[in-house]
């Protein structure tokens, strides 16, 4: 009988798995036999470094028994270990956690509440410019810009000069009001002789009222042409000889755009040479989906946040809501004054409008209760001490790090708010 089979040598290199199936009971030498081809029976001697056959004189060992012992060691050793204690015990549908189980001192659970404070509805929104202190600063004549004291995004105060043109027909205006007063002068020589004639006597009556109305006429036509100097900014004491047409801001505020040079001619007097705006109070737009329209009133409370400053809020109130629908996008817009005597809200910088929207009264849980089992929501109710079901829920609004629950949880429910992911298998 051989147990090895005959090596190629008397001493040769094993493997390691080799060595270490027979050496695991010894420190690197066990002794046994093998029957090698001439019938001789030698002593064999394993390391992990080699094997070294002798002749057999002493009383051989059986290698089953060694690896026997060995088996049994282990088994003794494996049965000796304490079973550690189950995470949790399924009885169908319900979960229980043991007494020792390491899942108590991780899982969280609290009762749920039904709350009917207002739900925060997100809606973008831009700031925008109060249309009623955006002015378009427009030529009254035709001319050549000879001056721009102003830059774009210059404040300026009312009646800052902020352009000149030289135009003719400014000079034409100043022409007709000095021909005016100088007509009304003569008219009025004219009628207080007459006057003074017709009261010696040597005049007719038609005479002094033909003077009469040559000097009313001549006092309208003064009028006319200084009401219109007035209106190009001119005084009434003017030279016969100016062209110059000064133009001044109609009101404070700030250059929002500029659309003409120095040596441009502004011939169009519907085409603005500059918009004057006054930013100390400005508009916050929301575009209000139509399918939101119902839930906004004026009045209604809103925070709004912006990109720009992260972190701060502004409360506010609608103040007006338009009577149509943006064809386009299907959207209603909401407007919102705020004061902006610092500057820092800027005409076109983004913004978000979360609109106050009331509630019914319904439960709310955090979020972290939520897990997805499948294509359905679920929580973990406990129906006993430290005893869950999986139970499917409707979820509602969301509101940060809560969600409004509309079935499948009542108020006083106890669920798992926290390490429920440890419960889901």
């Amino acid at each position: 009988m051989r147990l090895f089979g005959p090596p190629r040598s008397l001493t040769r290199r094993p493997s390691a798995a080799f060595c270490e199936t027979l050496a695991f009971r010894s420190k690197g030498h066990i002794p046994d036999f093998w029957t090698s081809h001439d019938g001789r029976r030698n002593f064999v001697t394993l390391s992990y470094r080699n094997i070294t056959m002798t002749p057999f004189t002493s009383r051989p060992i059986n290698l089953a028994l060694v690896l026997l012992l060995g088996a049994s060691a282990a088994l003794g050793a494996t049965e000796e270990a304490a079973a550690p204690a189950p995470m949790f015990v399924r009885q169908g549908e319900r979960l229980t956690v043991p007494a020792n189980s390491p899942l108590r001192s991780r899982l969280v659970v609290a009762a749920v509440a039904d709350k009917t404070s207002p739900h925060a509805i997100g809606i973008p929104g831009i700031v925008e410019a109060d249309p009623t202190l955006v002015v378009n600063v427009l030529p009254p004549l035709a001319g050549r810009v000879v001056e721009l004291p102003v830059n774009l995004g210059d404040p300026v105060q009312k009646g800052q000069l902020v352009a000149r043109l030289s135009s003719g027909d400014m000079a034409q205006a100043v022409s007709d009001m000095e021909k005016a007063r100088d007509s009304e002068k003569l008219a009025k020589q004219a009628l207080e002789r007459a006057r003074g004639v017709n009261q010696a006597g040597a005049n007719a009556v038609k005479d002094l009222e033909q003077a009469q109305s040559n000097y009313s006429q001549a006092l309208s036509e003064l009028n006319r042409s200084e009401a219109r100097l007035k209106s190009l900014g001119i005084s009434d004491d003017a030279g016969a000889a100016t062209s110059a047409l000064s133009i001044r801001a109609p009101v404070s505020g700030t250059v929002t755009s500029l659309s003409v040079g120095i040596g441009a001619f502004a011939n169009d007097p519907t085409v603005a040479l500059m918009t004057i705006a006054n930013l100390d109070r400005v508009w916050v737009t929301a575009s209000v989906p139509e399918d939101l329209v119902g839930v906004v009133a004026k009045g209604q409370h809103a925070d709004v946040s912006f990109p720009a400053y992260p972190g701060e809020l502004l409360h506010g109130t609608v103040s007006s809501i338009s009577a149509l629908l943006e064809p386009d996008t299907r959207r209603n817009k909401v407007r919102l004054v705020f004061a902006n005597h610092d500057g820092r809200l800027k005409p076109n910088m983004y913004a978000t409008v979360a609109l106050q929207v009331p509630q019914s009264r319904q439960v709310v849980v955090p979020t972290s209760a939520l897990l997805m089992n499948n294509d359905k929501t679920t929580v973990f109710v406990e129906v006993q001490a430290w005893t869950f079901e999986r139970r499917v829920v409707e979820l509602g609004q969301e509101d940060g790090e809560t969600v409004r629950v509309r079935s499948g949880l009542a108020s006083g429910d106890r669920i798992v708010v926290r390490g429920g992911i440890l419960l889901n298998d």
